[in-house]
Order: structure tokens, then C-alpha cells, then sequence
């Protein structure tokens, strides 16, 4: 299935609107028409961050709108941020997003986690791992070449056959202004998946995401209505539905300090998690900042669990970065060094 219209829709942060990204945003759409694929900006998706983070309501609507709209075949986020969790009344009130989604390509990572859950609630597949501003929109001369051809697989095909590591990893821009245009991003060899413990070949479907979002289904320190609000609408998924399951985890540019880190997956394992999955993928820290410290930290707290675990998966906050379909039957062969999706 080759894409043709992408929605492009601000669930989080609406930074998309402002003028001082617009150089990324005319380089993302030239990219993008370069391929043929048609592009819509939803209804509020351009109208700004102070317009964004107080109308909640306004981005849920963007959402059922693309869900709505049959010429889109594809909805892509601008972007992450930290509220998109406020969606939550507008989606699920009275059934609204059951009542008008359709299977087609959802692509974020991020805060964006949050919708992740959301749409498997109501039985939607998505794809994990990349998004319109840091990946489209890239400043180099092109998307970064390993980022490129999983977002080029999606869109000619509307799968992930596999995945396999990236050959380098890039330290992250600090620089985004018009001047960094054309500027390429330093790269240092990569690794490879690497197996912390378990066995190197597992299966199940994959479900996760960012896990200071997910933290924060658990914790109020961000903000003081997240954890009754997931509650009340049953976000997070029930421990038999991780039954089997393989659980994603990446952590954001935030770049969590291991005494949190510790805390973060402490959660996850009281509420039962690790005791019911078949494996955890660890995406590669941003820019390796810690990178010694969690390995350390998910041997210790996991080491009695009967879980694979594998860690430097080149996924989320750490370019480049590839895209992890969720809901899609999964083979992970760490001694191959690959992840099949059978379809």
C-alpha cells in the first residue's frame, strides 16, 4: 500500500506553528512532495504552541478528523511534548475515537506514546519511532540515510518487514536555526542489538513507547491529573494484556538521571510486567548519556524476572532512527542481529 495523503496532526506540542521552525518545516514538505504524497496540516495543527497546550479539545478533534477523512491514509505527528495525556475526555467520553477509527498509518514517538495506548484501546495498529519535525524535516541535506529508508518502506509499502542496527549513531543537533541547514551531524560507530539476559530468540507483539511518558501514567510529579485521568480511562493496558507479549522502553532527550531510571522501571515491575512478557527492547540512550548506567540498573532489578531483554535498539530518542510496528506478530533473533514482522 503506497501512501498517498498524509495527515499531519499536533497531538502534544505545537510548536509546528511558529515562525521560527518554518525553514524545517518548507525542507519536511519539499521531501515529502518529492515522493508524490499529497500533505494536509489538520485544522489546528499550525495554530502554534500557547493555542495548542490550552485547547486539548481542539487537538483530539484533529485526530477523529484524520481518522474521518478517507483521502488520508496516512496520520504522521509533528512532534512530542508532555500533555497529550489531556486528550483523554475528548477521545473517550462517549466512545468518540471507537466510533470513527479505521486501520490506517499512525506514525510518532514520544509523548505521542500516549496516543499509542490510546489507539490500542480501541484495537488500531500503529507505528512506533519517528516523526515529521526531528526526522522529515532533518536539516542535513536529506533524511538521515538509515531513518530514510525505514519512513520510504512505510510509505511505498505501509510496512516494516524488519529491522536490523544502524552502522553509527549521530550526537544530537543543539543548533536548529536557519544557519544549521545543510550542516551534517557527527556520527560514531554503532554497536548493535545487544543481549542483556534471557534468550536471543523470542517472539510476541510488540506495545511500548517512551518510558518517561509511561512513568507518568504512574506519577504525578510532572503534572498533577495524570495518573487519575489514565486511571479513569483505563490507559494503561491490564497485566493479561501484556500476556506474551514484548514491551518497548526508550527514554527521552530528557536523558532521566539512573537513580529515576531505577524508580521508572521499579514501576513497571511492581505493577506485575516483567513477570508476564516474553522480552524488553531498550532503545539506545540519547547521545549514549548513561548508556552504562541503565544496562547496569536492568540487570539488577530484572535479574530474578524470566525476560529477554535487549538493549541499544536504535528506536526514539537517539538518532537515527527506525520504526516499530505495534500490534504486528515479532520475531527478535539477537544472534542475527534482526526483528521480522509477520504480517
Amino acid at each position: 500500500m503506497r501512501v498517498k495523503k498524509i495527515g499531519i496532526v499536533s497531538l502534544s506540542s505545537g510548536i509546528m506553528g511558529e515562525n521560527f521552525i518554518q525553514h524545517e518545516l518548507n525542507i519536511g514538505l519539499e521531501r515529502l512532495k518529492q515522493y508524490g504524497i499529497e500533505v494536509e496540516f489538520l485544522p489546528n495543527a499550525l495554530k502554534g504552541m500557547e493555542f495548542i497546550k490550552n485547547h486539548p479539545e481542539c487537538r483530539a478533534q484533529d485526530l477523529l478528523t484524520a481518522f474521518m477523512d478517507d483521502s488520508i491514509d496516512m496520520i504522521l505527528c509533528a512532534i512530542g511534548g508532555e500533555d497529550t495525556y489531556r486528550l483523554l475526555p475528548y477521545l473517550f467520553d462517549n466512545n468518540e475515537l471507537e466510533k470513527v477509527v479505521t486501520q490506517k498509518i499512525f506514525l510518532g514517538f514520544s509523548d505521542t506514546t500516549i496516543n499509542h495506548f490510546m489507539l490500542h484501546k480501541v484495537g488500531i495498529k500503529t507505528f512506533y519511532g519517528q516523526a515529521f519535525l526531528p526526522d522529515v524535516c532533518e536539516l542535513s541535506k536529506d533524511m538521515l540515510p538509515y531513518t530514510k529508508q525505514y519512513f520510504e518502506e512505510l510509505v511505498t509499502t505501509g510496512k516494516i518487514k524488519e529491522i536490523r542496527p544502524s552502522d553509527v549513531w549521530y550526537q544530537e543537533r543543539e543548533d536548529f536555526s536557519e544557519n544549521a541547514v545543510g550542516v551534517e551531524m557527527c556520527s560514531y560507530p554503532n554497536k548493535g542489538f545487544e543481549l542483556l539476559k534471557g534468550q536471543p530468540i523470542f517472539k510476541g507483539k510488540i506495545l511500548g513507547g517512551c518510558l518517561e511518558s509511561i512513568y507518568d501514567i504512574f506519577d504525578n510529579a510532572r503534572f498533577e491529573d495524570t495518573v487519575s485521568l489514565c486511571e479513569k480511562y483505563n490507559l494503561f493496558p491490564k497485566l493479561e494484556d501484556w500476556k506474551g507479549k514484548i514491551l518497548l522502553l526508550e527514554t527521552s532527550e530528557e536523558k532521566t538521571a539512573p537513580e529515576l531510571f531505577r524508580k521508572m522501571i521499579n514501576v513497571l515491575k511492581v505493577y506485575g510486567l516483567f513477570d508476564v512478557l516474553t522480552g524488553v527492547l531498550v532503545g539506545k540512550p540519547q547521545n549514549e548519556t548513561y548508556y552504562d548506567e541503565y544496562k547496569s540498573i536492568l540487570l539488577e532489578e530484572l535479574s530474578d524476572k524470566n525476560v529477554s531483554i535487549v538493549y541499544n535498539v536504535n528506536v526514539g530518542h537517539a538518532t537515527p532512527r527506525c520504526i516499530i510496528p505495534f500490534g504486528v506478530e515479532a520475531e527478535v533473533n539477537v544472534t542475527e542481529q534482526v526483528i521480522t514482522f509477520n504480517y
